[in-house]
């Protein structure tokens, strides 16, 4: 898998003071700065401490297999041209190298409901799914909300008061970020288009 998270700090620089400091201990394999610069921080075959606690499909140890990229961005300002970019070109080597399916390119959000919210609401999923670095729902017959988000690979933490509404929050950070209020037949519909066109991705 690949995981995209953003850095959430003031500037690249505070990012991999943070990102190299041994007592963080948190790192990624990638950083891309707002110009677009990008560094390499851990190779891609080597274990990178970014996804922490969550799950995707039936895999719980996320660090053990995926790639995680940081973004220069604070989740709260759009991503600039420049990292878009340099992401871009990022995600398509990765995907060819290890074989990964563009469903598998998921956020730090999608994958710990409630714990994380990045990329955040301003990350463009759309512009990665037109380019086959990521994917985006055709809406199908509405369904059962749940059973759909789960068969396309998120997992309702249980054991979390408001499951479900977190999950629910989850997906709409990515499939429809000013959405509000309880789930509809918008988020029902385009939910069964994920589980349709991409079931079992994550398994």
């Amino acid at each position: 898998m690949v995981v995209l998270h953003f850095t959430a700090m003031a500037d690249v620089q505070a990012a991999l003071d943070r990102l190299c400091d041994p007592e963080a201990a948190v790192s990624a394999h990638y950083l891309i700065a707002k110009t677009g610069d990008l560094i390499a921080l851990v190779p891609e075959d080597r274990r990178a401490w970014h996804a922490g606690a969550g799950a995707w499909g039936r895999h719980g140890d996320i660090n053990s297999r995926s790639i995680g990229i940081e973004l220069d961005n604070t989740g709260t300002e759009p991503f600039s041209e420049p990292l878009m970019g340099r992401l871009e070109h990022l995600l398509a080597g990765i995907l060819a190298r290890w074989a990964i399916p563009p469903a598998r390119v998921i956020g730090h959000s999608d994958m710990a409901p409630g714990r994380k919210a990045d990329p955040g609401r301003r990350f463009d999923w759309r512009r990665l799914a037109r380019q086959g670095l990521s994917v985006w729902p055709n809406p199908a017959a509405p369904g059962d909300l749940r059973a759909d988000l789960e068969t396309f690979g998120y997992r309702v933490p249980l054991d979390l008061p408001d499951a479900e509404a977190l999950t629910l929050d989850a997906f709409r950070q990515r499939f429809r970020p000013w959405a509000t209020g309880p789930a509809d037949d918008t988020d029902r519909a385009l939910a069964a288009g994920l589980a349709r066109a991409w079931p079992c991705m994550a398994g």
